[in-house]
């Protein structure tokens, strides 16, 4: 009887932590106004690396604009870049997590592009100049974009977690944008990052973009 309860109890004592707790993540500037649009991704330290499984998106291009113009995707996932636009349109990246070129075209004639290495790619056209968009891949467990309200939240085991943010407009020499907690006990954990510096300027005044505010 004795060795049934004391199962028992070591069972009870160990149900927190099997349920999730809610995780909010709140990005703020530096006068603590709330930043929609920026990136945030979580990583366990404690338990073995988790990766989310890949995803197959769509990047359209519409009105000579990307459609959505920021995409969070994890590694391994594939892109499909169709043209609904009217007029042609010459996709191509530079960036070290993914180089390529999709040349002249309208429709739907390439097949999608495979991801298979985390960071930032950057996306334009060579014949609209104006078009910008940003794909961030990542290896990360959880990701998400901050709502207008400048929160993002997720459901996550307790454990030990480091938080990462990125956003396009961040300076470089930004510091401070990735913390460490730990999610106890307690059904909710809240994070608050605050950037040290303004956002730099829209690149594109009289375009606006999902992440400018």
């Amino acid at each position: 009887m004795l060795a049934v309860l004391l199962a028992l109890l070591t069972w009870l004592a160990a149900v927190p932590a099997a349920f999730p707790a809610t995780l909010v993540v709140r990005v703020q500037t530096p006068e603590g106004h709330a930043l929609p649009g920026a990136v945030v991704t979580v990583r366990p330290l404690e338990s073995a690396a988790r990766h989310a499984a890949p995803v197959h998106v769509v990047m359209d291009q519409v009105n000579r604009s990307f459609e959505p113009d920021l995409l969070v995707i994890p590694v391994g996932s594939t892109v499909e870049f169709p043209n609904s636009d009217s007029v042609s349109h010459q996709i191509y990246s530079f960036s070290p997590a993914k180089r390529f070129q999709l040349p002249l075209y309208r429709g739907k004639p390439y097949p999608p592009v495979h991801f298979d290495q985390p960071g930032v790619v950057t996306l334009g056209c060579n014949i609209h100049d104006e078009m910008l968009a940003y794909l961030l891949v990542t290896d990360a467990a959880w990701y998400g974009r901050t709502n207008e309200a400048g929160s993002w939240s997720a459901e996550v085991p307790r454990g030990r977690y480091r938080v990462e943010l990125w956003h396009p407009r961040l300076r470089d020499n930004e510091v401070d944008l990735a913390r460490e907690l730990t999610v106890a006990e307690a059904d909710r954990a809240e994070l608050t990052l605050r950037l040290s510096r303004p956002p730099q300027p829209a690149p594109l005044a009289n375009r606006p973009h999902s992440w400018d505010y």
